[in-house]
């Protein structure tokens, strides 16, 4: 049986609905919800009192249902349909004396002004408004003004609605400018089977008289969990919200349904603030057989480690799905701006709204497990939160790794999921003749990590090898003695400070462009100038230009860890203009005949990668690449003269070699710089 129309334009026919509730017969024809879920926002703006006009009643239930649970009774039901008002009153009229049902037309209505304290609307603007022809919204600027005129000044006209973009952004607009206070609720759901997957929303116009020049509008929106509205600034704001809330809930639908062939991302956020508390990704595992425990698992990442591979990557976190074993994985980051109560805590904000994530064919009643690394949520300390006007936003913090050690960390929030800049933090240790702390003494705050910099620790594996490379300078039999270094790009100063520290015949160059970045390298990072380190602040493109034209040949190596500002470009590090083929000719000029140049590079534009190759191969006839596993980021070393050619066996004895005289008598040395390892996927390009 056809109930629908063959064209939007008989959604405002009376003929349609006439035949639309003949065929449909007594069954009622609930638009977007039944009283249940509507009951909740009602309740809010109808009162007892009230005289409450009901536009386009069709057969619906929900008059009868406010008038019999006592909500309210002087109730007036119009619509353009005879069949339906004459089926309305055969099954009211007796039981409900002070309910009406008329036949009118809701764009030209018969009652006086001021007539009524709420209109009701439960799909009727959704039906009329369904293209953006003239013809049609002049119905609607029609419709409007007549629900204007029979309402009394502070009068509620309450719309319920699948809130389409165009339906939402012309009621919200309309009724603004005339003054009104707006807010938008949305619907909590029963739990049952939904007609409609996107989720219903209640707009409530607050009728207020219109003060002649005030621009000043009242937008609210109220999501289902929330009572408390939240202001916003704009009709287009409101209509952004609302697109969220509906991308979710389609999302939801859909994920529930069908596994998640590519994982899915989202922000859960505060109620407050409106900044993210939360990051959820859902990661489908297809190799994992079900069984009734393994469906759906929530992993909480600790603060501070969603950066690392295992967690911060597609891969990583398919990765960790997989070793999980459950169909499922839904995978949970936790913002440093946010403060959490503990596991407990956060499973209890969080248990209710990740069951609208769960996958298709959870047991009803399942239990589903919290997981974590160690059984909690890590520990973040916040040490400073500034902006430079080079870098953006910053913050320096302190986290708990894997174990005991702390590292503290510099990141740009312009990127925050990209660690700048590390360096761990040595733990306390007591001055001779200290007694210990007695067992009844207050313990240091787990949240307190030490605060001292392990200066012979280098965190980031591409540091590591950038350092390796240094064995490629000297004769055939001979290692690096005194060294003229140059490094563009501070961070933290951690790569700078290792060659100074451990080459003790090293003069290290700095250039840095941001001032900030120095402050920060000398307050937070232990980094410090003397006689053997200089920082000049500078942009590292002018200050090789005007190195190569004055001081020609000057240097055995020269480092490049810079990273790009520009985040619409595939290439992090460096910036395109740094490995510009006009620009490494200057490099090639200030780096001496035997000496070596570095490159940190960081390039996801696979065309833009090989460009930059095709530019160094170009200009340095002896081209080694090394990449670093499980990262982007993949070393270049750059000789200016093939004589240096070197094979693994060279290379892998020489790093040796330089090991060992980097590792002397009372000097710290982690046995993760195995420089022989960090040389041996090296490859010639």
């Amino acid at each position: 049986m056809e109930l629908l129309p063959r064209s939007p334009a008989e959604f405002g026919s009376a003929s349609y609905w006439d035949r639309f509730f003949r065929q449909r017969g007594q069954r009622p024809f609930e638009w977007y919800g039944a009283f249940p879920e509507l009951c909740p926002v009602l309740h809010k703006y109808v009162r007892p009192r009230d005289k409450v006009l009901v536009v386009g009643c069709g057969n619906s239930e929900l008059s009868e249902q406010m008038y019999d649970v006592g909500l309210c009774e002087d109730i007036v039901n119009i619509d353009i349909s005879d069949a339906v008002i004459r089926q309305m009153r055969q099954r009211s009229t007796a039981t409900r004396p002070r309910m009406s049902y008329l036949l009118m037309d809701m764009l030209h209505m018969d009652f006086p002004e001021a007539h009524f304290q709420v209109v009701l609307d439960k799909g009727t603007l959704d039906a009329l408004l369904t293209d953006g022809e003239e013809a049609t919204l002049a119905k609607v600027d029609q419709m409007f003004a007549e629900i204007s005129r029979v309402l009394q000044v502070g009068g509620r006209y309450l719309c319920v609605s699948l809130a389409q973009g165009h339906v939402l952004k012309k009621a919200v607009e309309y009724f603004s400018q005339e003054g009104w206070v707006v807010r938008v609720h949305q619907v909590a759901s029963s739990g049952d089977k939904q007609q409609f997957v996107l989720p219903v929303f209640v707009y409530v116009m607050t009728k207020f008289r219109k003060i002649p020049g005030s621009a000043a509008q009242i937008l609210e929106i109220c999501p289902e969990d929330q009572d408390k509205p939240m202001r916003v600034e704009s009709a287009e704001q409101l209509v952004a919200a609302v697109k969220d809330r509906q991308h979710y809930a389609l999302l939801c639908s859909q994920i529930s349904k069908t596994p998640c062939k590519e994982q899915v991302s989202l922000d859960l956020c505060d109620k407050e603030s409106r900044k993210p508390r939360y990051t959820l990704h859902v990661v489908d595992s297809p190799s994992v057989k079900p069984s009734r425990d393994n469906h759906f698992a929530i992993f909480i990442i600790p603060q501070g480690r969603e950066t690392e591979w295992l967690f911060g990557t597609e891969e990583g976190r398919r990765q960790l799905a997989a070793s999980a074993g459950f169909g499922r994985l839904l995978t949970v980051a936790l913002h440093r701006e946010q403060h959490y109560e503990g596991m407990a805590g956060i499973q209890a904000e969080l248990s209710e709204k990740v069951m609208e994530l769960a996958p298709p064919g959870l047991p009803a009643r399942q239990q589903v497990p919290f997981l974590s690394v160690g059984g909690d949520i890590g520990v973040r300390a916040v040490r400073c939160c500034d902006t430079s006007p080079l870098s953006g936003e910053f913050v320096v913090e302190d986290v708990k790794g894997n174990g005991t050690s702390y590292f503290r960390r510099l990141i740009f929030l312009q990127n925050r999921n990209v660690v700048q800049s590390e360096a761990r933090l040595l733990a306390p240790t007591p001055l001779p003749g200290q007694k210990k702390r007695r067992k009844d003494k207050k313990k240091p705050s787990p949240t307190e990590p030490p605060g001292a910099i392990d200066k012979s620790y280098l965190c980031c594996e591409h540091h590591k090898a950038m350092v390796a490379g240094l064995c490629l300078l000297g004769g055939p039999d001979a290692l690096p003695g005194e060294l003229a270094v140059l490094v563009v790009g501070l961070g933290g100063g951690s790569l700078p400070l290792f060659v100074h520290d451990y080459f003790s015949q090293a003069h290290v160059a700095v250039v840095e462009i941001d001032p900030s970045m120095l402050e920060v390298a000398t307050r937070w990072f232990g980094f410090s100038q003397g006689d053997r380190m200089q920082v000049h602040v500078s942009d590292g493109l002018d200050y090789v230009a005007k190195l190569a034209a004055e001081a020609p040949a000057q240097y055995d190596a020269i480092m490049f860890d810079v990273d790009s500002k520009d985040l619409t470009v595939g290439m992090s590090c460096p910036p395109p203009a740094f490995v510009e083929k006009p620009f490494l000719q200057k490099v090639k000029t200030i780096l001496k005949p035997e000496g070596v140049f570095v490159l940190n590079l960081v390039c996801r534009d696979a065309r833009l990668k090989e460009s930059v190759l095709a530019a160094l191969r170009d200009v340095f006839p002896l081209l080694y690449a090394r990449r670093i596993q499980g990262e982007v980021n993949e070393i270049l070393f750059c000789q200016p003269g093939p004589a240096g050619r070197r094979g693994p066996a060279e290379l892998g004895a020489r790093a040796r070699a330089l090991e060992g005289a980097l590792r002397r008598p009372g000097r710290p040395w982690d046995s993760s710089y195995a420089l022989a390892d960090m040389l041996q996927a090296v490859h010639i390009l």
